[in-house]
């Protein structure tokens, strides 16, 4: 195993302490934070502070005011206990798992890595950190500055941001591992898991789509979706992809996207994922898209958004996660085709929902998502107190929010029989099936059963009194 220290058994206080006063060193020494994003191509200093610094210290806050209670045992009380459970008090625990390895993305280095490292902290966890190739600096800060809080020696480690760190932390002996990436990396880590059976939360690939009620307003819906394309380079797991729209409304969405997309300047994009997205963009034009803006080139290491009209819910890049600058506009009759269409891609980490807010909450309710915001994007899922997770390829578990906290736990129940009788301790006696029988028809019964119910236990009583 990684690790030799452990958090002692009643230490809430000191494990909020040090994430206190981790919020503080955040606060005072953002500027170095900025610093160690900086290796995150197109994006601004503005953006590592509104997207990941700010958000980590709201997370830190909210794990100061909520965890103590979050983590504390629960004591049921006797409403609901079967009446055969009569002197019996029970309640449940929560309990560290022991070390938990976080894989970080390089899309958010720090506050998605950072966010799941300081909740399993915080829950008694033992942490390991494996950064992606080239984003270390945000968490080799972090452990500098946990340290400087009070966090007890070797309770929290970067690992080095090579490909063989995974495999080697699991071979080593880790209790569960956290992902953050690919729906391809998320397969073949839990191959390896399974061989070691841990248990696993992994936020996997996304391809958000976007559904647009009649009575949007149009120029809102384009300077969300400019937004989407913009924010991070447009590198966000739950950025707009697939946008959903009336015919009707199309031509108008159109015009007014490509007015607020015009002044998005150039981001860069790695030549593996430009590659993918010109053959997929090329194979849509070729099934009836338009591409409104250039398909990216080999030789251009940056891209401007690309937008393909007229797409429709076969394309492939439609079921493709792809990290780029890049929208589809589906047109549709209604809802009810735009609901279908959507469910044709095999990822559902988050969606969106613009237009009158009584008819979004209906739909927002069928949409097959993890995370669904009504007239806006990406933001509103930065609340601490919001859990964050995907379906089916896009994953499993949550993380952030009282339900990710609660993730990095695990359960125990105990149970106190107090006073003497123990009446199940006693061989079985004859009769003992008749009075069972009756006290399952009185308890559990329907209409019209009690009375009889009531009769046969008392002669099942009788019965073993005699006896």
């Amino acid at each position: 195993m990684f690790y030799s220290a452990a958090w002692s058994a009643k230490d809430i206080s000191l494990r909020l302490s040090v994430i206190r006063g981790l919020r503080h060193r955040i606060a005072a020494d953002a500027e170095r934070l900025v610093r160690s994003l900086e290796a995150r191509p197109g994006r601004s200093a503005a953006e590592s502070v509104s997207a990941e610094i700010l958000p980590l210290a709201e997370a830190c806050r909210f794990l100061e005011r909520e965890a103590a209670g979050l983590l504390a045992p629960k004591r049921l009380g006797r409403r609901g206990r079967p009446v055969w459970l009569f002197g019996v008090e029970a309640e449940v625990r929560r309990e560290p798992v022991g070390t938990v390895l976080i894989v970080g993305p390089s899309n958010y280095p720090l506050l998605l890595p950072g966010v799941q490292a300081i909740q399993a902290l915080v829950a008694g966890n033992r942490v390991l950190v494996k950064p992606a190739p080239g984003c270390g600096a945000p968490m080799l800060l972090l452990a500098e500055w946990l340290e400087e809080a009070g966090l007890p020696p070797g309770l929290f480690r970067v690992l080095d941001d090579s490909a063989g760190a995974v495999a080697e932390a699991i071979d080593e002996g880790i209790d569960k591992l956290v992902l953050t990436g690919s729906a391809d990396t998320g397969r073949a880590v839990a191959e390896r898991l399974a061989r070691h059976l841990v248990p696993s939360t992994m936020e996997l690939s996304g391809n958000d789509a976007v559904f647009v009620l009649k009575g949007a307003e149009v120029g809102q819906v384009a300077r969300a979706l400019a937004f989407g394309l913009r924010l991070n380079g447009s590198a966000t797991c739950i950025a707009p992809r697939r946008v959903f729209v009336p015919h009707e409304m199309a031509a108008g969405l159109e015009d007014a996207l490509i007015r607020q997309v015009a002044a998005i300047p150039p981001v860069p994009v790695s030549l593996p994922i430009r590659r993918r997205l010109a053959a997929l963009a090329r194979d849509a034009v070729a099934e009836g898209a338009r591409a409104l803006g250039s398909v990216p080139k080999d030789e251009d290491a940056a891209m401007t958004p690309l937008i393909l009209t007229d797409a429709r819910p076969g394309m492939a890049l439609l079921h493709e996660e792809i990290f780029a600058p890049v929208l589809s506009l589906v047109p549709v009759r209604d809802m009810e085709e735009a609901l279908e269409a959507a469910a044709r891609s095999p990822y559902a980490l988050g969606a969106s929902v613009f237009g009158p807010v009584a008819p979004a909450r209906e739909l927002a309710a069928r949409i097959d998502a993890g995370t669904v915001t009504i007239n806006d994007l990406i933001v509103p899922t930065a609340d601490p107190r919001l859990p964050f997770g995907g379906r089916h390829a896009s994953g499993w578990g949550v993380t952030r929010g009282a339900e990710g906290l609660l993730e990095m736990t695990q359960v125990k129940t105990v149970s106190i029989r107090k006073g003497r009788l123990r009446p199940h301790f006693d061989a079985p006696r004859e009769g003992d099936e008749a009075l069972m029988l009756a006290a399952l028809r009185l308890f559990h019964g329907g209409p019209g059963t009690r009375t009889e119910a009531i009769r046969r236990m008392v002669r099942a009583v009788r019965g073993r009194a005699r006896d």
